[in-house]
């Protein structure tokens, strides 16, 4: 597989193993155990009766509704993540490094790719199709440019360092 696949496919987010493996994991158990722990809930607060004040009932469904939702999202996020070893540490802003910049002349600390990335760590995440993430993508440090902010205004941005996300 090219190291480059994340580059020219848009759909493609870059995982780390960890991350690839961990969500692979939750997948499983939420389309199988998962999937029919809720289904039994949705049986059994069936059985209580009257269905439009079981609270139960509402919940279970609810919950069904949003594993469902996950099932998908995670489906789609490994057929299309391409996993490997982290970007080369030239200081090149791509998916999968944690970038220090400065926003607006405040200096922050951020994972560039995908939210599931990060897993536990308490990193902000920024997406490369967020509008920073767009206009940072490909930079190194040192650069300064900025992006239109969602009212329209100019932020300038400083990129910092960019080192690979270890985990």
């Amino acid at each position: 597989m090219s190291t480059h696949a994340h580059e020219t496919d848009e759909n493609a987010q870059w995982l780390t193993q960890e991350a690839y493996d961990r969500l692979k994991a939750e997948l499983e158990h939420l389309s199988g155990p998962g999937r029919q722990e809720i289904v039994d809930r949705i049986e059994s607060a069936r059985e209580e009766g009257d269905l439009k004040e079981n609270g139960g009932y509402h919940a279970a469904k609810e919950e069904q509704g949003k594993a469902e939702a996950r099932i998908r999202y995670l489906t789609d996020l490994l057929e299309n993540a391409y996993v490997g070893d982290a970007p080369a540490s030239d200081g090149t802003v791509v998916p999968g490094m944690v970038v220090t910049a400065k926003i607006a002349g405040n200096e922050m600390r951020f994972l560039f790719g995908n939210r599931e990335i990060a897993g536990d760590s308490d990193l902000d995440v920024y997406s490369a199709s967020s509008p920073i993430g767009a206009a940072i993508n490909g930079a190194k440090a040192g650069d300064s440019l900025s992006y239109a902010a969602p009212n329209g205004k100019e932020i300038p941005v400083e990129i910092v360092s960019a080192e690979p996300f270890t985990g």
